[in-house]
């Protein structure tokens, strides 16, 4: 058996010197097409066209999503080599939001944490980062409404998302705490939400105390004697906090969307999705007008949201997501319809659908 032991173990040392050169051999060309390429050196479009061929070309016994993982990081490491991408998302440190810009651009970009929404729009559209990571929607809770205000302002452009899910834990600085001695649960209040019904049986009468996000909450936690906080698993390790219940959230499929936001439009990947806002006028059957000509060129909506208007009292904002790029034929004859139908439309961008 130790003889069989050091002939894997050896062809498993040949294996990594050969991942290794061959690592660095992508890396050398991809810095030549970086020098090669004018403009923004990070492509969406290609990125996302690389991972799902990974993904479909993964023979096995890994596993489709861990190779596309890998190669996520791979393409992270070599981006650096040109320049660092910076990415502002909603902190602090320890956020879903943060974990959501890791999973888009690797651990080689530089993640900055911000306090607020605006902050991450702001810090973007002023140069301070090149891009940003906003949280969009939850499968469970709905719109984030901040997110869509500031859509409607910005000049910044959809050009990726990520789609999470979400894993809620009951953290406490004491491995060994009882849940009967628990004074305190502190949490965002939309995690709050979306854990209910669990907190209801297991923490009957425990206050709730929303905070300005769940790593803010790991941080209480951390600090405060009888606290604990719902939040997940990077706020636990940053934190160095404890799992006292795993999974909590009532929703087993309970995932979080964010939009990736930059100064560039993407390109076409062959798999897109274009996010409009618009407003219907106001005349009988305005709505059903505006959006026949998606019917008519057999345009599919997977998203379509309404949002009272900041403007006009008692007008709507509707926020909608298509199947296909706006530099595809048949989006681009929807949309000029559209456009004509409207008393107001703004193309948000066109992006690859997530890939992870």
């Amino acid at each position: 058996m130790n003889d069989r032991l050091s002939e894997l173990r050896g062809k498993i040392d040949a294996l990594d010197l050969e991942i290794l050169k061959l690592v660095n051999e992508r890396a050398r060309h991809a810095h030549e097409i970086g020098q090669i390429k004018q403009g923004a050196i990070y492509r969406p479009e290609r990125e996302a066209q690389v991972l799902r061929r990974i993904k479909d070309l993964n023979p096995g016994p890994l596993p489709a999503e861990s190779a596309a993982r890998l190669f996520r990081e791979i393409m992270s490491a070599c981006l650096a080599l040109e320049k660092p991408l910076s990415v502002a998302y909603l902190g602090p440190a320890g956020t879903f939001s943060e974990a959501a810009a890791i999973k888009h651009f690797g651990h080689a970009a530089q993640a900055n944490a911000c306090s607020s929404i605006d902050e991450v729009f702001r810090t973007t559209e002023s140069g301070g980062t090149d891009y940003c990571v906003v949280p969009v929607e939850n499968s469970t809770e709905g719109a984030v409404s901040r997110t869509l205000d500031l859509l409607m302002r910005t000049n910044l452009r959809i050009c990726g998302e990520v789609v999470l899910r979400i894993h809620h834990h009951l953290l406490s600085k004491v491995s060994d705490f009882p849940l009967a001695s628990i004074k305190r649960v502190y949490s965002h209040s939309q995690s709050l939400a979306q854990c209910h019904e669990w907190l209801n049986i297991h923490l009957p009468g425990v206050e709730r105390v929303a905070a300005p996000s769940n790593a803010e909450a790991a941080r209480i936690a951390m600090r405060e004697d009888g606290a604990v906080a719902v939040a997940g698993d990077m706020a636990a390790e940053r934190y160095n906090l404890h799992a006292l219940a795993q999974n909590i959230e009532d929703e087993p499929n309970n995932t979080t969307r964010f939009l990736v936001l930059g100064s560039h439009d993407a390109g076409q990947s062959g798999k897109d999705k274009t996010s409009i806002v618009m407003s219907a006028k106001n005349t009988p059957g305005a709505v059903y007008e505006l959006l026949s000509p998606f019917a008519k060129h057999g345009v599919s909506m997977t998203k379509f949201e309404s949002r009272p208007s900041k403007a006009e009292l008692w007008e709507y904002l509707f926020f909608v997501d298509i199947e296909g790029h706006v530099n595809d034929d048949v989006i681009s004859k929807s949309i000029a319809e559209v456009k004509d139908k409207a008393a107001f439309l703004k193309i948000l961008g066109s992006y690859p659908v997530a890939v992870l």
